[in-house]
């Protein structure tokens, strides 16, 4: 094979290994749709059959045609979150303040390594915090206040606030055993700290 050959093989290997993991990731939205309740039919161009979940709606993808953000807030969704989207490892921001999101937010939250913003606030969401969400260094914002979620707020997750990488945290409005103040976090004096609410309602 020549040289010419040989760069158009892998040219064609990149495009399918890209096409590939778009395949994937629509594969794990779709299956994220079917687990929702969407009455409004906000997920309607969430169509297995495209190539690419890049040009469906509240979809964000990157130059690579990887999904870097979804966009769901107040869109009137409920039922539960897949385990699934814990592979969507180059997601950065997952969107889905005021629906009625029920279950557990899963462990495999903590594969999202990439993610800078999940924004849970205000669904109908129990059980534990994970604690692999202490795995995400670049998470910069974390709301997951006005949910039923209970158990203790994971030590993992304020060692986040801790190091300075995480500025915003609230977990206000849930059934959690040790949010309180009269245990104030030791954070660094040069750590700002936007939207530190650990108080439970």
């Amino acid at each position: 094979m020549g040289a010419q050959g040989m760069v158009f093989g892998l040219l064609g290997f990149l495009l399918f290994a890209t096409l590939a993991n778009c395949n994937t990731e629509g594969d794990i939205l779709y299956a994220q749709k079917q687990a929702w309740v969407d009455p409004y039919n906000v997920l309607e161009s969430w169509n297995q059959n495209l190539s690419t979940p890049c040009t469906w709606l509240h979809v964000t993808c990157n130059n690579n045609n990887s999904v870097v953000r979804i966009d769901l807030g107040n869109a009137g969704l409920s039922g539960s979150l897949i385990s699934q989207l814990g592979e969507l490892t180059n997601l950065q921001y997952l969107e889905l303040q005021l629906n009625n999101i029920s279950g557990a937010i899963p462990t495999s939250f903590g594969n999202l390594t990439n993610l800078v913003s999940l924004d849970l606030q205000w669904n109908a969401l129990s059980g534990p915090i994970p604690s692999s969400l202490g795995s995400l260094y670049y998470l910069k914002y974390l709301y997951l206040n006005g949910n039923d979620l209970s158990g203790s707020l994971p030590v993992e997750v304020l060692s986040l606030v801790t190091s300075g990488s995480l500025i915003a945290l609230n977990v206000a409005n849930n059934s959690l055993s040790n949010t309180n103040t009269t245990q104030p976090l030791q954070i660094k004096v040069t750590t700002i700290i936007q939207d530190l609410n650990i108080i439970s309602v």
